[in-house]
């Protein structure tokens, strides 16, 4: 847990200087918190994309991905 989040806060700090960053983490909770945008990918189709704060309050996303 703590070489992941010295990780994000390392993505975090790239992205600060300009450039975007994709990345695909199991984790969704953590990685919602941490960027600014997120898209969801069932079966390899986009199914919902939004700003994280958004996705992070979806009913939907809750149940299916964030644990209730």
């Amino acid at each position: 847990p703590l070489l992941l989040l010295t990780m994000f806060n390392s993505f975090m700090e790239i992205n600060q200087e300009g450039p975007t960053i994709l990345f695909v983490e199991q984790n969704a909770r953590l990685a919602l918190k941490f960027a600014r945008r997120g898209y969801v990918l069932e079966n390899g189709n986009l199914v919902l994309e939004g700003i994280s704060e958004d996705l992070l309050v979806n009913p939907a996303v809750k149940k299916a991905y964030l644990g209730g």
